[in-house]
Parts: C-alpha cells; structure tokens; sequence
C-alpha cells in the first residue's frame, strides 16, 4: 500500500560520540506513536541501540526495528532521521542532508558537540524549520539558516524601534506605572 501521508519523520535524533543524547524529538502526530518508545527509558534504550549499531556502520541507511533510518556523522555528532519502513528514502535523505547542511551553515561550519549545545536554541529552531510535528516542511538549508537567523534580528529590530519612538518622559511613566502595579499585587 502506498504512503499518502504528510507525516514523513517518526524521530530526529541527535547523539554525540559516546550514544548520549542530544537533542531527540519523536513525532506522533498523525500516525502513530513508534511503537515501545513512549517513555524515556524506552527512548534511550532504542537510542543506544541504534547508535551501537550505526557508530562503525560505512552507509547512511539502514532498516532498523521495522522503521527506516537515515543517519549521518560530522565530526563527534551523530544525526538520526526516522522515517515509516515505507517512507521514501530519498525524501528523508534531502530532509536529513538540508538539515545538517542548515545547521552547518548557522554554526559556521563548526559543527561538533561543544559547538551543538553553545547554540542549541539555533539547532532546535532549524530542526523545526525542517520538520514541524513529522511533516518535512524545507529541505533547502540556506532557507533553513535563514529563517532561523532571521527570528533573532527581528525580535531585537522591534525593541529597538520601541526605545526610539519613546520619549523619556513616556519611559518613566510606563516604568511608574509597572512598578505601582507591581507593589498592588
């Protein structure tokens, strides 16, 4: 039968060299839930067994308790894209390889562990670029890294017009008015 789904990942795992976790997000919107991976210990059980089996592996996909695997290494970081047996591997592959090359771009082309978790908002950020609750949503990784470093200027550009348009005599009744509010509760 053929996968009409929108749901393509079950799971996009980042682990460092050891099998520690990363970052891990399972998805189980719209289909259903990988089956035995619902509480944490199940999750790292299935995390370390996966890495013990792809950490000397020479290819990038294999077939893995029942569920398709995509997986890449870039220096001390493993990633892990999971996909339905059925999954089209070639999609997972251009969403695995956007994502990779996205974060690889965000972190100047330093990826490593020390250099993951230092911008682990940044990495979350462009995994959800990527993938929103299973869906592959971007596979272009200059689209991923921009959008994700576009969130952080835009959040600071609308401060700082804020401070501009405000005269100093609104700035302090705003503040007086906070700290009046504040002394009431």
């Amino acid at each position: 039968m053929t996968n009409l789904s929108l749901y393509t990942a079950r799971a996009a795992i980042m682990l460092d060299s050891e099998g520690n976790r990363l970052i891990a997000k399972y998805y189980d919107r719209g289909q259903q839930q990988i089956q035995g991976y619902k509480s944490l210990k199940e999750q790292r059980k299935f995390e370390g067994e996966l890495f013990s089996k792809t950490r000397k592996s020479s290819g990038e996909i294999i077939m893995y308790d029942g569920q398709t695997v995509l997986f890449k290494n870039v220096n001390d970081v493993y990633f892990y894209l999971i996909g339905n047996p059925e999954e089209n591997e070639l999609l997972l592959s251009l969403v695995l390889n956007g994502f990779v090359e996205g974060v690889s771009i965000l972190l100047k082309h330093n990826i490593d562990k020390r250099s993951l978790l230092d911008n682990l908002d940044m990495v979350v950020l462009a995994l959800d670029e990527a993938i929103d609750d299973g869906i592959a949503l971007e596979t272009d990784p200059n689209v991923i890294a921009s959008n994700v470093s576009k969130r952080g200027t835009d959040t600071i550009d609308v401060s700082l017009s804020n401070l501009n348009e405000q005269t100093l005599i609104d700035a302090y009744k705003q503040a007086k008015e906070r700290f009046n509010l504040a002394l009431l509760r």
